[in-house]
């Protein structure tokens, strides 16, 4: 069960950058494209708590990962709920030209 070009596509539109062969088998195992997600977002989660979420250098800069932190949050509750539209249905939509005149 590997991913179509239009999951990869989705799943790179939710996660940005990501490596297809990771994602084919997180898919294979998880067997959802949503729980691929979600599992990708909480391992970024996981990493960034990981760390100091403020680092300070005296008088030359301070770097505040506070908001990154909320936004995977935001992004995790949004994949996880039920009632969000299920993205397996991922098919690109035809185009097609308007009869010319």
């Amino acid at each position: 069960m590997n991913l179509s070009d239009a999951e990869y596509a989705y799943l790179r539109s939710e996660l940005g950058e990501a490596d297809r062969a990771d994602l084919d088998v997180r898919y294979h195992r998880l067997g959802s494209l949503r729980a691929v997600a979600v599992e990708v977002l909480r391992e970024r989660k996981a990493a960034l708590i990981s760390d100091p979420l403020d680092v300070t250098v005296q008088g030359i800069a301070t770097v505040n990962m506070a908001e990154n932190l909320k936004a995977l949050e935001r992004q995790i509750a949004d994949l996880a709920d039920s009632g969000r539209s299920t993205p397996t249905d991922v098919l690109p939509a035809p185009l097609s030209r308007r009869p010319g005149r």
